[in-house]
């Protein structure tokens, strides 16, 4: 049985704008990395740098999108941090993120799926530490939602 991170967050906004938090560069890098190249096309790059001055490393260099309905669903590759690049960076097929978009109200429900994950005490730690940051960046993701909602009803 494979086993995943399921994580869910609620947006202050309409799917289609849900989902360019997660397609435009200048979003991500507001709420979830420091910078981003992102192609929202099936075969499309789905690369995000924490440190681009190294590129290589602390990157989701290589990765792409896998599946994409604007607005509705994006699926993308995904690799793992510095401590994990040689157990998740190397194998085929990466572990990959399924992001779904769902109209709640006047807002999104996100929900968010990570898996692909190894049978081994070492994936166990790899899958152990992105469900923490998975915690993290949607935190910051609905913190931004929210401040971006505010800016715009008060514009």
């Amino acid at each position: 049985m494979d086993k995943l991170i399921h994580k869910s967050a609620s947006l202050p906004c309409g799917p289609e704008k849900a989902f360019e938090y997660f397609t435009k560069s200048e979003h991500l890098a507001s709420w979830f990395t420091n910078a981003a190249e992102v192609e929202p096309v099936v075969g499309g790059k789905y690369e995000l740098f924490w440190n681009p001055q190294d590129r290589e490393n602390d990157s989701t260099i290589g990765c792409k999108v896998l599946a994409v309905e604007p607005g509705k669903l994006l699926v993308f590759e995904w690799k793992g941090s510095r401590q994990f690049a040689s157990l998740m960076n190397e194998v085929r097929p990466l572990t990959h993120v399924v992001v779904s978009f769902i109209s709640e109200g006047d807002g999104t429900n996100i929900q968010l799926i990570h898996n692909g994950w190894g049978d081994s005490p070492e994936w166990e730690a790899a899958r152990g530490w992105f469900e923490q940051a998975w915690n993290m960046a949607l935190a910051g993701l609905v913190k931004y939602a929210s401040a971006q909602a505010v800016d715009k009803c008060c514009e």
